[in-house]
Formats: C-alpha cells, structure tokens, sequence
C-alpha cells in the first residue's frame, strides 16, 4: 500500500534512532542526522543558510548539505517550535554533558546548557497546563525540560536511565503527558512531575511513538513491538531483530495510523495499530536508522521518509485508490490461501492421529492392547494445581513452586508455563526425568509484580503416543518472594527463642488450600530491619488484612484481628519486612529496602483508592549513603574543574607549538623544528592521558548521580499524589543549594 515516490543517498553513516526533520525557515522540512565523525548532517536544499560564522558549513561534494561539528558523542536529536514567539522550528543536540539548542537558519546557538544526567533523548512540546514548550531532556533517571531561553523550569526523576520519551495526550483531556521508557523495564506516564502511570514490561524500553486517540506503540530490547490504550495492551509482536525505530503513519488513508517498524535488518514493515496484523512490509538493504514525516516535495503531501544507516533515504506516499484495491485484492486472496493451507495442514494432521489410534485400536483382535497404548486417558481426569514456597535445601535457594498433578494414574509428560518478565524468552518447558502423576516447578520471580502464569501440561500413560493437554491460568500475587512467620502455640515451650513482639513464629510452607502441612522447621526468625516508613490511612485493619491476602503467598488467609502484626522473609536475599497497624490506623513498615517498602505503599494505595498520602521515614543505611554520594559528586565535579583547567592550558601550548614549528620549518631550521615537535608529542601524550582520567571521573560521576536520583526516586515513592511531588522539588532544590541536611530532612519527613 505504499509507493516509493523519490530517493536521495548522502553517501554518510547515518546513527541509528538519531534522525529529525524540521522547518528551520518556517515553511521547509529538512531531513537532519547525526552521522560518524560526530557531526550532524542537515539536508537543505530549500534556501541557503549564513556562511558567515556559527558551527555549520557546507558540504564541498553537495552544496544542499551542511554539517553542523559537534566534537561530542552524539546522543540524541530532536526540533520543534521551541519559542513560540517564532515561526520556525529549533535543532536540539544531546550529548553526555550538555544540550545544544540550535538556529539553523541564522547559523548560529540559541542556547548551550551542561546536563550533568546526560541527553540520551529529548521530546519537544508543552506539559499539563505549561503554555509555553520546553524541551524535554532524558538522562541518567532524570527529566529535565528546557525553555527557549535555556532556563529550566521542569525537572523530576525517574528509576533509571531514560532510553525513549514522547509526550502526547495519553488520558485525552486535552493536556498532554510525558511516556518514558527506561531501562529498568518500566514505560512510566508523567502528569507534569506526578507519575499517574507504571507499566512494567519484558526488556528495556527502546523506542516510544504517539499513535492516535491516547494509543502509543513501543519497542523493546529484546525484538518486542507494541501498542497500547491506556494500560491495556493491544496486542505485541516479538523478532528476533531488534526495532531501530518505530512510528505512527496512516498508510491507506481511512484516516487511522497503522504501525510502521524499521528493523535492524533493513525489513521495514506496517501493522494494524488495533490487532497487530502486517499490511504491508519491505526491504530496504541495510539497517533502518529512521522513519520522519513530512512534506518534503512541497506538494502538500506528507510522505514517510525512511533512512538507512547506509546514508539512503526513501520518501513513500500510499498508493492511489484503484491501486490500493487491486494491492489489497492480492493480499486478501493470498491471505486466504493461508489460511487455507494452514487448515489443511491441520486436518492431515488430525487424520494421521485418527488414524494412528485406528491401528492400535484394530491390533485388539490379535494382542491385547491397553488403554494407555492408544492414547485415551480417563473421562474425569482433573488437573489439580497449587502454589507454595519452598525454603530450599542441599544448596538449592529458596523459591516459589507451582505444583501440578492429576487426579489419577494418569502421568505428566511435560509442562509449559508461559510469564512475562521470569523466565528468559517468557517461556519455561518441564520435561521430567522420572514421569509421575505429579510435578513441582520451580519459580522465582526477580520482581515485586503480580504475574498471570499461563500453564499448558501434557497428561497421558507412560507409553502413550499421543497426549491430552490441559491449558490454565494461576496468578502469582504481587509479594509471592515473601514467607509469613506463623504463629503456632504448639511451640511455646519448645523454641522460646522463637519469641518476637510477644509472639512465637515458625515458618510453614504449604500451599493455600493444600492438604500438606509443609516443612515447620524453617529459617531462623530475620533480624529487625532497621529502616522504618510511617503512614496514618483512615481504614479498618480489617481492609488492611485484605489486601495482605490478595497480595502475598500465604499457607492460609489471615483472620481479622484487633491488629496486625506481621513479619515476612525474603527469599531472595532472607531480609526481612514488617508490616503492623494499630486501631487507629497508623501502618509502619519495617524494611532495609527504601524500594521495597515504595512497592507496598503503592501497592496499598492503589488497593485503598488514595489520591494522596504523606509519610515519615527513617532508613538510617540510606541516609548513610546519601551523605557519602554527596560528598563523593562534589569531589569528582571538583576533580573535574581542575582536569578541565588543565587540558585548556594544554591546549593553549599546543597551539603555540604548532606555530613556532611551522616557522621553524619554513625557516629551515630542523634542529628547532625536532625540538618544537617533540615537545608537541610530549604535550599530546599528556592530553591523552588526561582524557582518559576525565572520562574515567565522569563515567564515576554519572553512576554517583545515577544513586543520588534513584534514592530521590524512592523517597518520593514512599508517598502518593501532592506529597510525592512536594519530595522531588524539595529535594531538587536542596541539591542546588549543597544543602545534604535538608536533602536528608526531606527524604525522611517529605515536607519542606
């Protein structure tokens, strides 16, 4: 369904996910990209551009491209009408340290700003009920956004490095939001700096593109291609390609964008934005660095423009009517051969299984012949399934388990279990040693997530040929990775040593529901944890004792009480977490883990319907480290003042070398010609050396950084609503002013 209608070829390496188009006139695209060297190509063949001074100049082989020197490692791209005082769009470059606002037109900087976190993307356009357009910058877990006159009025953190940001109107109110990919997995919905939104996925998020009507499409690491509504996901692909670039393009003009995907095989490729389904699809040779769109022939139509990392470039159009039936004609009659190949390969299939069991069935009359060799297995045969956690043993670490049998003789020959986000490719195949009509596969979630384990189990008789299969699903509550110490009056006077908060606690394992009574001996009872976060809901312990059974795996459901007292183990790291509520409603939760104890408040609050929720909180190891990370960032930005000092020295005699051996040379004076050189290369292998401890201190300064902001990150998720929000502007201001005391007063009250 797409024509391609004109090609160009910059004979340039093009950077994969780095590529833009802009007006920078105000009336004409122009494809622009970064490319090795670190520079950034800008394809004008519209008007010319002041030659007078500024970073841009033109190419000698084609005078319709400029290059724009950068001398930094490229990051990202990205133009947009960033005063809106001005009818033109602006070229924004980021690097590792800074973000470049440029006026292409004029040749000349808007705006130069030092990003500690990094650019690694960058999304123009206006927030919430903010009127005039920032550009936003993704860096090292933080949000940082821009004006046209380089000031920074928005800035948030996010849990880890940001690797794709859009902002679009996700909940259709008319106000556009922030979507943010990051490489722990999360795509996070920013209103304004308040998260409304978590999504958890497979891989990190590499691409993000607005579709239509709140739908964005997304791309993961690992080959996986999306979209979704809100929080339902429409549908997802997974290749064994990785997505390049992904964008929103109505290709059959029924005004509904579809899906376009450029892969790092050159495939380029189109997919219904409701079911998935592939509409059209192409080659186009080499890797695909980027899908824009634009009116790039000035004739009123906006064309996809595809780039290679070869440098090639495709612009397509969809075909014209009459075309496009005859096109989908084709596709529908080969989509119907398809299908009816697949359904005949099918039906040879069955009738080879028909007639497999019409040979054992007929061998009756010469040999005897058992049920279990034909393949049937028993009208009532039921599948019994169950889930419990398993302390380990002989080495083995502790675990959940998903235990299956049958209600009969009857074996199970293998097991498929289909989970997002545990098991690598999402798929885990049992095929048991010794077959039984039992088996326990063993689980262990890496993260706090509720996850729906599809199950499918083969059941038949040891010798059969042919196998039943049972398919269902059983949820793995939020908190499964935690074992409850349970009181048994029966060990009073045998394990006093077992006594804590006035009650005796062993650890049972069995399965709800289960007729096992588990292993009672358990681990030793975890230490207190020493970090403590305080919050008062006005609820019932009743509700509370609700949400603890829905959320952790238990050996039976908690009866209501007058309090709660729980104490939990970790089975992934036998840390400890305690969760107690008094009649007043006053919740604390015990844990050494700042994130842990955010997951349960969150957890809590989306179970109780809070809009907001402040807290108290006392993490005397965080606090500890914060201080260190604090003092350790203002040595490395103090190391770094002075290698920079140094390199500009440096390179001040540099210059001067140059020149007085050049006049050495011109007069012939080779002894101070070999004098000036030599001091040259001693110079340089000084400069050298210096880059490499200046790149060794900022890659220590990033990570630095990196911790600073996911504790901020934390703390601010330890509360709900305006009290989050309150945490992540007190804390940023804290950190301009080199105030650690009042970082530390924030993180712990969450109040200015």
């Amino acid at each position: 369904m797409l024509l391609p209608i004109f090609t160009l070829n910059f004979n340039e390496k093009l950077l994969v996910d780095r590529v833009a188009i802009g007006e920078y006139d105000g009336k004409h695209p122009c494809l622009t990209a970064a490319v090795t060297g670190e520079k950034v190509l800008i394809h004008n063949p519209h008007s010319k551009v002041s030659q007078e001074s500024g970073r841009m100049t033109t190419n000698q082989a084609n005078n319709e491209i400029f290059m724009l020197n950068i001398n930094q490692k490229i990051l990202s791209i990205a133009t947009g009408r960033l005063n809106p005082a001005v009818n033109a769009d602006t070229l924004l470059i980021g690097t590792p340290t800074n973000i470049l606002a440029y006026d292409v037109e004029n040749n000349s900087d808007v705006f130069y700003k030092d990003v500690p976190d990094g650019a690694n993307t960058i999304a123009v356009g206006t927030i919430g009920n903010k009127t005039v357009p920032l550009a936003v910058v993704g860096g090292n877990c933080s949000l940082q956004g821009f004006d046209y006159e380089g000031r920074d009025p928005f800035w948030t953190v996010t849990g880890d490095n940001v690797t794709s940001l859009i902002i679009t109107d996700y909940s259709k109110d008319g106000k556009n939001e922030l979507i943010v990919g990051s490489e722990d997995f999360e795509i996070r919905v920013f209103s304004e700096d308040e998260i409304i939104t978590e999504i958890t996925e497979t891989e990190a998020v590499t691409a993000l593109t607005p579709v239509q009507d709140g739908r964005f499409g997304y791309a993961l690491a690992n080959g996986t291609v999306g979209v979704y509504e809100k929080t339902t996901r429409w549908w997802r692909i997974k290749s064994k390609n990785q997505a390049t670039c992904i964008h929103a393009y109505d290709l059959d003009g029924d005004g509904v964008k579809e899906m376009i995907t450029g892969w790092s095989s050159g495939k380029l490729d189109a997919r219904n934005d409701r079911s998935g389904e592939v509409i059209f699809k192409e080659n186009i040779g080499s890797g695909v660095a980027g899908l824009v769109e634009g009116d790039y022939r000035m004739d009123g139509k906006m064309e996809l423009i595809v780039c290679s990392t070869d440098g090639e470039v495709r612009g397509y159009l969809p075909a014209a009517t009459d075309s496009r039936k005859n096109l989908m004609n084709v596709n529908i009659e080969q989509e119907t051969l398809r299908e009816l190949y697949t359904r005949k390969q099918n039906l040879l299939l069955e009738l080879k299984n028909y007639s497999t069991n019409e040979k054992a069935a007929n061998a009756t009359t010469r040999r005897l012949v058992n049920e279990d060799e034909v393949g049937k297995i028993p009208a009532q045969t039921q599948l019994q399934t169950a889930l419990a956690i398993n302390m380990g043993s002989e080495g083995k670490q502790p675990h959940v388990e998903v235990t299956l049998s049958t209600s009969n003789s009857t074996i199970i020959k293998a097991v498929l279990i289909f989970a997002e986000g545990i098991f690598e490719g999402e798929s885990f195949v049992v095929h048991p040693k010794e077959l039984d009509s039992s088996i326990s596969v063993p689980i262990s979630p890496p993260r706090d997530l509720p996850v729906d384990l599809h199950i499918k189990v083969l059941v038949g008789y040891e010798s059969s040929t042919s196998f039943h299969v049972f398919e269902l699903t059983r949820q793995l509550p939020r908190f499964s990775m935690y074992s409850l110490f349970t009181e048994k009056r029966k060990e009073k006077d045998k394990n006093p040593e077992h006594k804590w908060g006035g009650s005796l606690y062993t650890f049972s394992s069995s399965p709800r529901g289960s007729d096992d009574s588990g292993d009672e001996t358990g681990p030793e009872m975890p230490a207190q944890p020493r970090g403590e976060v305080t919050i008062v809901v006005k609820e019932r312990v009743q509700r509370i004792t609700m949400w603890v059974n829905q959320n952790f795996l238990l050996t039976s459901d908690i009866e209501d009480a007058q309090n709660l007292d729980l104490k939990f183990v970790s089975l992934r790291d036998k840390g400890s977490l305690h969760i107690k509520m008094e009649q007043n409603g006053t919740i604390k939760i015990g844990s050494n883990s700042m994130e842990l104890a955010g997951d349960i408040i969150h957890s809590l609050a989306n179970f109780l319907g809070l809009e907001d929720l402040s807290s108290t909180a006392n993490f005397p190891d965080v606090i500890e480290k914060v201080e260190s990370l604090l003092n350790r960032a203002e040595e490395l930005n103090s190391v770094r003042q002075k290698l920079s000092a140094a390199m500009a020295d440096n390179s001040g005699l540099v210059r001067t070398m140059v020149v007085r051996g050049e006049d050495s040379r011109i007069l012939r004076d080779m002894q101070s010609l070999k004098k000036w050189y030599g001091q040259l290369h001693a110079v340089n292998k000084d400069l050298i050396s210096e880059y490499k401890i200046r790149c060794k201190n900022h890659e220590e300064l990033m990570e630095t950084l990196k911790d600073v902001n996911q504790i901020i990150q934390q703390s601010a998720r330890l509360r709900i609503g305006k009290s989050k929000m309150i945490v992540v502007t007190e804390c940023r201001e804290a950190i301009k002013q080199k105030n650690p005391s009042q970082l530390i007063k924030v993180i712990q009250t969450g109040k200015p």
